[in-house]
């Protein structure tokens, strides 16, 4: 593979943003184009690109951009800012178009909507097939690739998928539903449009990528549910559903925006289903096959659980696959994650309040309404887990993986982070993280933090039911713990006094 000058443009959106690390990784040199650069800053990849700023909108700046590319990838839709999206669409592509060609770009690479055979097209499908055949048209060799929907965390089609199924154990849907879908994992994706910058100058046209499985809709939440550990959905399907009323119900039931639910929900009543595999003339499925539906579900979600939980307080550690989380994903992405964040100063050293913090648990139990721990103890016991019995190894140390009551050491970083994973009987999965450290002017910090990801519906209705208590339990918690390291603290001789 040769070393090509590849320009991204919508380098910080869903696809963008990962697509940027992977051309780095096949040896390109990557420059972004990018309205504010301090965007940037939140990926892993900025200080290894250059920066072009510029706008779509503004042909002088584009040129700049432009010149010298290899391979300009076209990553820029309108979708979500409102009904003139399609003319927005147009004339941003007219003008990338105009430019390439006066630049001189080798290559151009468009990633497109797959297009149903002898249907009405939806005003996003339309509008991704129009700047399509605007971009093969420049004179600039031009590969469209045309994809359904794309499964990945932080994908907007992935998301509405997510939420309609982990939040609607019964579902009223309209008839789009039964719509025949071929979707694409998004680390198939990526390949292929890695893959794409080596293609051969004469090639001119559109191909369609999709992943091993045609499913309906319907199947796909099935086989989320599945995937997910959720009962089946029970899905009841009605004709009284116009695709604008389904929108305003998908924008109830997910946080996704209307103004993206509205267009997505629309396209929903084609069929998107690959016509040809001839990309693999050029980009050859990998050895182990394409990523199928269930497969590429399983690594989104896996990711994202193991992403809840940073083992630093300040930030999650970085992807390192296509399917994980981004910081610069909308906050609609990722699932639902509850968070009960607390703080407060105490009066005593970072050793003190590490050492009552690193005896929590057994025979000293967890510093609040000790007979409301037993009571959760019993249930838990009752339903089938550990509840309170198996204490601690030792009473004054803790290492990662040992039995503390009911939850696991899952993280230790000495004198600074506790973290615990529930073991306990629950609709999801729990994590308390007691920390350590300096405030602003040099005093101790206590920050406590109760995370819960729910499972499906009785997940978010666990959460809610207790959320209540939460205030006395926790906040009775983060009080009596500060205050035990303040009394260790005053029976503590001075560093320098004499015994």
């Amino acid at each position: 593979m040769t070393e090509k000058l590849c320009l991204v443009t919508g380098a910080t959106g869903y696809i963008g943003g990962r697509l940027v690390p992977e051309l780095l990784k096949a040896g390109h040199r990557v420059r972004v184009l990018v309205r504010d650069p301090a965007k940037v800053t939140d990926h892993s990849w900025g200080p290894a690109v250059e920066l072009a700023r510029g706008d779509l909108a503004d042909p002088g700046s584009l040129a700049k951009a432009l010149a010298g590319v290899d391979v300009a990838y076209y990553l820029v839709h309108s979708l979500g800012t409102g009904p003139r999206f399609e003319t927005t669409d147009r004339q941003y592509a007219l003008t990338f178009a105009r430019e390439a060609r006066e630049q001189r770009v080798g290559r151009i690479v468009y990633l497109g909507g797959l297009l149903p055979r002898d249907e009405d097209l939806s005003p996003h499908l339309r509008s991704r097939a129009e700047v399509g055949f605007i971009l093969l048209a420049s004179g600039v060799p031009t590969a469209v690739l045309q994809a359904a929907v794309i499964l990945g965390s932080g994908s907007a089609s992935f998301e509405m998928l997510r939420h309609l199924t982990e939040r609607l154990p019964v579902m009223v849907t309209p008839r789009w539903v039964d719509s025949r879908i071929q979707p694409i994992a998004v680390r198939d994706v990526l390949r292929y449009l890695v893959g794409a910058a080596e293609l051969p100058p004469d090639v001119n046209r559109s191909l369609d990528i999709g992943g091993p499985d045609v499913l309906t809709y319907a199947e796909m939440m099935h086989r989320y549910a599945a995937v997910a550990g959720l009962p089946r959905r029970r899905i009841l399907k009605t004709p009284v559903l116009s695709p604008s009323l389904s929108s305003h119900w998908v924008g109830v039931v997910t946080p996704v925006p209307n103004s993206i639910a509205r267009p997505l929900v629309e396209s929903l009543r084609n069929t998107v289903v690959c016509r040809e595999h001839d990309i693999v003339r050029y980009v050859p499925d990998p050895p182990e096959g394409l990523v199928g539906c269930e497969d590429a579900v399983r690594l989104a979600l896996t990711r994202i659980q193991e992403m809840a939980v940073p083992t630093a307080w300040t930030s999650a550690s970085m992807p390192g696959a296509p399917s994980d989380p981004l910081p610069t994903d909308p906050e609609w992405a990722g699932g639902d994650l509850y968070v009960d964040e607390r703080e407060r100063t105490v009066i005593a050293s970072r050793a003190a309040l590490w050492q009552v913090i690193e005896g929590i648990g057994g025979h000293r139990g967890w510093y609040s309404f000790p007979l409301a721990w037993r009571v959760r103890g019993v249930l838990d016991r009752l339903s089938g887990g550990p509840g309170l019995q198996r204490g601690r190894r030792n009473p004054d140390d803790v290492h990662v993986g040992d039995p503390l009551d009911f939850w696991r050491v899952e993280a230790v970083e000495e004198g600074s982070l506790l973290r615990l994973r529930a073991e306990m009987r629950l609709p999801g999965l729990a994590w308390l993280e007691l920390q350590v450290a300096d405030g602003r002017h040099g005093e101790t910090v206590f920050r406590q933090r109760a995370l819960f990801y729910p499972h499906g519906l009785a997940g978010r209705a666990y959460w809610w039911s207790v959320w209540p208590f939460h205030g006395l339990v926790f906040g009775e918690m983060q009080r009596n713990i500060a205050r035990a390291a303040e009394a260790l603290q005053r029976t503590q001789p001075e560093p320098n006094a004499v015994p």
